[in-house]
């Protein structure tokens, strides 16, 4: 009989989480599964409802990246009332834009200075109690403070153009409701009790310094954990540079053989698909013309890096190269380099928030363009975490009749499933016992995905990770939960 143990505290993941390591009849790894276990139903519940309230209804997906989803929606709504992204006016796309970094700005900081920074800094045997931000602030008070300033600066971004700082409202169909003012400009462009727009790019700067030191100090891990060959899936700008809020879709393989040649959001449907698993209320996206088996994808900071051929900010660029020169110009597989790359983008955000703000047309009042209704439209950006795609049909009354919703960390199924077994093929090869250890390394794993199980199920709610072993016969050898 098999025996459980509970461990706090709650993990560090956001959504519900669980993990079965299958052993063969030798006790051997044979297989491991990472399973989301929320009810996926946000796609029904946005059926009926009138077009424009999509932005602010999809928002309740998360807490944690809601402006993404609000933007994803609204460049769909977009074209429902017949409007591409290149029709807004000026000042309503740099607003959304300037939105869409600051999310980017606070939601990496978030991630690596609240969530991932223990893992780093503290490593896989470090006790419940100081894998956390408070541990972190005191081993390394100017590295915490520096992250709850960064992640307030773009919170502050989000709060001036949304009203507020989660659950906001800016974009209305074919543009943002409301300008920026010159007070709300000046306030993030010099300090004050909020650090200025000069001093996150210099920050950056800093944080990426730092990372690249802990690389050359740990490369041998940072290396090898979790590596695997995986494709890659971004967004790429017309020279095919990094592009966070509009462009065209790319793949390649893990050698970098391209497989999605920057295809135009409205032809997702024609390359895409979602394969199910009976384990899973989570799908499982892959490239129709690869299949199941090759055309699954990365996404997220490091597939992003990997797909473009460059960064459109000088900083941030000249770090992109020194990333890529680090695999030698190969494609960079390893799962933990991801926060670097996170890094760098944080980075590019903060150079491209403050060319926003010294724009005076994010000043202007041409806010709204009208167009008319259509059928069917769809909004693709890249989110915090990877691509995020939204899809919505509507009758003529303008009443939504289909959703459509492929979040970023549905992309990453597949690979944090696989992050997951290399670690259970790793580390239970010896003896079938989840220990601490094991335990963390599992969600270190997780984690380097910044995943929203709540976002990719589209449900509420937490619930932490519980990791069973089971043997040949399905008996349960081992089983922990964290929370």
């Amino acid at each position: 009989m098999g025996k459980k143990i509970t461990i706090d505290p709650v993990t560090r993941v956001e959504g519900h989480g669980k993990v079965t390591v299958h052993l063969d009849e030798a006790g051997h790894v044979e297989d491991a599964f990472f399973h989301i276990v929320e009810f996926r139903g946000f796609e029904r519940f946005v059926q009926g409802h009138p077009y424009w309230e999509a932005p602010l209804l999809v928002q309740r997906l998360c807490g944690i990246c809601p402006v993404s989803h609000h933007l994803a929606a609204a460049k769909a709504i977009d074209q429902l009332v017949g409007l591409e992204p290149e029709d807004l006016t000026p000042t309503a796309t740099k607003l959304r834009r300037l939105l869409h970094y600051g999310q980017v700005f606070q939601s990496h900081a978030l991630h690596f200075f609240y969530l991932a920074s223990p893992d780093l800094l503290f490593g896989f045997d470090a006790p419940p109690e100081k894998r956390n931000v408070v541990a972190v602030a005191a081993e390394n008070k100017e590295l915490a403070r520096k992250g709850i300033l960064m992640r307030k600066f773009g919170q502050e971004i989000i709060k001036a153009i949304a009203g507020k700082k989660i659950h906001g409202i800016a974009a209305v169909p074919g543009g943002v409701h409301k300008t920026f003012t010159a007070e709300e400009r000046d306030y993030l462009l010099h300090d004050n009790d909020t650090p200025s727009a000069d001093t996150m790019i210099k920050w950056s700067r800093e944080i990426v310094s730092f990372i690249k030191d802990y690389h050359d100090k740990h490369y041998q891990w940072l290396n090898s954990f979790a590596r695997y060959p995986s494709g890659h899936l971004g967004l790429v700008g017309p020279e095919g540079q990094l592009e966070l809020y509009h462009g065209r879709l790319r793949a390649i393989d893990a050698e970098g053989n391209t497989t999605l040649h920057d295809i135009p959001n409205n032809s997702y449907l024609k390359y895409f698909t979602e394969g199910v698993e009976k384990w899973s209320y989570m799908k499982f996206p892959y490239l129709k013309h690869l299949g199941r088996k090759r055309g699954w994808n990365r996404v997220g900071p490091l597939a992003r890096l990997n797909v473009c051929n460059g960064i459109p900010t000088p900083l941030a660029h000249k770090e992109w190269e020194e990333f890529r020169n680090y695999t030698n110009g190969q494609i960079n597989n390893c799962t933990m380099h991801s926060h670097w790359a996170r890094l760098i983008e944080m980075l590019h955000c903060a150079e491209m928030i403050k060319g926003l703000l010294e724009d005076k047309a994010i000043l202007g009042n041409d806010l709204v363009r009208e167009g008319k209704l259509r059928p069917e439209g769809i909004g693709i950006i890249e989110a915090p975490r990877g691509t995020l795609i939204h899809h919505y049909k509507v009758d003529e009354k303008g009443m939504i009749t289909k959703c459509n919703l492929i979040v970023s960390t549905t992309h990453n199924n597949e690979p944090m499933n696989r992050a997951v077994r290399w670690v259970a093929q790793n580390v239970l090869s010896d003896k079938p016992e989840i220990t601490e250890g094991m335990l963390n390394q599992i969600e270190v794993a997780i984690r380097a995905y910044d995943p929203c199980l709540s976002c990719a199920t589209h449900a509420l709610g937490k619930m932490p990770l519980q990791v069973a072993v089971l043997d040949y016969e399905g008996k349960v050898v081992d089983e922990r939960c964290k929370g």
